[in-house]
């Protein structure tokens, strides 16, 4: 049977005295954490949505999943881009990944829609042109 570490955690040793732990591993000396500041910074390296452009990417997500064409989503913040993908069933490949590389924003344009296999479809540099690829009346890709 294991003792409770709680009840013995001051008793004393059979030679008589107190366990000696080594002053770094004393309560009052306990390793900080990595300070927030540290986490903040590596939180803002990664690229991200905007507010307004998630509410652009959502609303064309919501008209599709009222059509029953689309189901599932998934937001990935990475270092060089933000991708948002969209599935048709959450156990498959997306359908679609709605991408935004800030590194091409001055050559190519920054948000991209790419298929499936890897084809982009259309690319640009404001997102709500980039999103009329997709027809919001047929209900799919806009020819």
């Amino acid at each position: 049977m294991r003792p409770n570490p709680k009840s013995c955690a001051n008793r004393p040793l059979p030679h008589g005295g107190l366990p000696d732990y080594p002053e770094s591993m004393s309560i009052t000396h306990l390793p900080q954490p990595e300070s927030l500041g540290h986490a903040r910074k590596a939180r803002e390296r990664l690229t991200h949505f905007t507010r307004p452009e998630l509410n652009e990417i959502l609303r064309l997500y919501g008209f599709f999943v009222a059509a029953n064409e689309w189901r599932d989503y998934a937001i990935d913040h990475l270092n060089d881009r933000a991708v948002f993908s969209v599935f048709r069933r959450s156990s498959e490949m997306p359908l679609y990944r709605i991408e935004k590389n800030p590194s091409l924003a001055k050559k190519q344009g920054a948000f991209a829609v790419v298929s499936m296999g890897g084809q982009v479809l259309k690319r640009g540099s404001e997102l709500r042109s980039v999103l009329r690829i997709f027809d919001r009346k047929k209900l799919k890709l806009a020819p």
